[in-house]
């Protein structure tokens, strides 16, 4: 028989929201990456735009501002994607999508508690 694997949903990442429209935002990505479902973003404070969250760094990506809800492969350009900035919100640790930086326990806690300030909620059984 022939085993199906489907990748993963914005439903495996969002588990709750307030009011579509007042927690989700378009975003844009920084080129050069392809960004996964759950992908957990920073915001470049001189560009505005986001990328991957990183554990330290002073262009303003190393605080946690948002959660990615479709992959996009920005690899070639810039490219829009749909993120949540704000709750209330809940989104399932187990789904998320850090940075290689963000590497160790404190790191992915400290991240979680960025993402907790906005409103959005990481739990572990959502």
């Amino acid at each position: 028989m022939t085993v199906l694997t489907q990748p993963p949903t914005m439903g495996d990442v969002l588990k709750y929201e307030l009011n579509p429209n007042f927690t989700r935002e378009n975003v844009t990505l920084l080129s050069g990456a392809a960004y996964p479902v759950g992908a957990v973003l920073g915001r470049i404070t001189a560009s505005g735009k986001y990328k991957l969250a990183t554990a330290a760094g002073s262009d303003g990506a190393q605080t946690a501002a948002a959660v990615l809800l479709y992959a996009i492969d920005a690899t070639g350009a810039d490219a829009t994607g749909i993120s949540i900035t704000r709750g209330p919100a809940i989104v399932s640790k187990a789904a998320l999508v850090f940075d290689a930086t963000v590497d160790d326990a404190a790191k992915t806690a400290t991240k979680h508690g960025q993402l907790a300030a906005l409103g959005i909620i990481p739990r572990d059984t959502a």
